[in-house]
């Protein structure tokens, strides 16, 4: 079985490449990637296709790649930088559009998107709601309109091309050891004391009382990706680990205390930080968080048997030590975090966070 990751060396990526790895019957695995990986694990058995997804001509490319395949697994999304919408326009929606495309052209029989929880419309925080909760996302994150949008656009493909099978995955918020630079670079910025992850100890947490979040760690995704490519399923899928985490077990876990801060003042803060380039996080993360509904993944339990082997507590405290460490991989995406002189040194240069080439 021959398998195509777009943005195979990101976060999800980098675990759906070990999942892979040891599942039966699949001995070709091709990854897709604007920057390569080196030739070190988890990338070295891929067979490599180095592409920019929202460049003019990146269909034809892909079109020749996807040939033959058994799935094409849709992984490729730009976070950063926060500063350049249009640059994230091009590669999230444009990006998305071109293999939606390339994947339709070639023939594949299924189309597997990562798509997010974020892709939901304002919902509640005190039950979960299933895969039939409205979509339109949450106004003021760009983040969640744009999943929203490239869930729309598969509603035309699937609409068009009743012999593809789509499949949109909807995780809760992705942890990993191995993520942990990449988070702090693209949500915390330079500046941002993490040391004080490793001991634990971070006194008072400000978070909002309406702060109820889902997690999961990315190998448990990975394995949610992998069957359904390994099935014969369609549409959405809720991916995400118990508990739920609020201010009060997150502040447990970093032996401090919550302190409940005003929406309000928090995106407030959050926005002037941003805006004067201190940090890398728009108020429309914040905007999300207290927003999007609470998601039950029994779906995914039912349909795809899948049942996350690690809770959402193992999933933070593992992002924790990686976010405390700087942990990354050999990857572009990955690349471990820098040390703090470096990262002055790079403010210094002009290189401010949301904006330019550091992520």
């Amino acid at each position: 079985m021959r398998i195509v990751v777009v943005g195979a060396s990101g976060n999800v990526g980098t675990a759906l490449l070990r999942r892979l790895a040891d599942e039966p019957g699949v001995d070709h695995v091709v990854g897709v990637s604007r920057r390569m990986p080196p030739d070190s694990p988890p990338y070295q058995s891929v067979e490599w296709f180095p592409c920019d997804i929202g460049a003019d001509d990146a269909v034809d490319g892909l079109t020749r790649v996807f040939a033959g395949a058994a799935a094409v697994v849709h992984l490729a999304w730009q976070i950063q930088p926060s500063h350049q919408p249009r640059l994230l326009h091009r590669s999230n929606i444009v990006g998305s559009r071109h293999v939606a495309e390339a994947a339709v052209r070639a023939g594949v029989p299924a189309l597997v998107v990562a798509s997010s929880v974020g892709v939901y419309s304002p919902g509640p925080k005190d039950r979960k709601v299933d895969e039939s909760h409205p979509r339109q996302g949450i106004t003021g994150s760009l983040y969640s309109q744009q999943k929203a949008a490239v869930e729309d656009m598969l509603d035309e493909v699937e609409a068009a091309n009743p012999g593809l099978r789509v499949v949109r995955m909807r995780p809760g918020l992705i942890f990993q050891y191995e993520a942990g630079g990449q988070i702090t670079r693209y949500f915390l910025g330079p500046w941002a004391p993490v040391g004080l992850l490793g001991r634990r100890r971070v006194p008072l947490l400000p978070l909002p009382k309406s702060m109820r979040i889902q997690c999961v760690l990315a190998g448990d995704v990975a394995d949610a990706y992998t069957r359904a490519i390994r099935s014969d399923v369609r549409g959405a899928f809720n991916v995400a680990a118990e508990p739920v985490l609020d201010p009060s077990t997150i502040a447990g876990l970093l032996h401090g205390r919550a302190v409940r801060v005003p929406t309000a003042l928090l995106t407030w803060a959050a926005a002037a930080s941003w805006v004067t380039r201190l940090q890398p996080t728009d108020p429309g993360w914040i905007w999300m968080a207290t927003q999007i509904p609470l998601i039950d993944s029994m779906r995914a339990r039912t349909e795809l048997g899948w049942v996350p082997r690690y809770d959402s507590l193992t999933a933070l405290n593992d992002l924790l030590a990686g976010m405390a460490a700087g942990a990354g991989t050999l990857s572009p995406a990955l690349r471990p975090g820098a040390l703090f002189a470096d990262r002055v040194s790079a403010v210094a240069h002009g290189h401010f966070p949301g904006h330019g080439s550091p992520y």
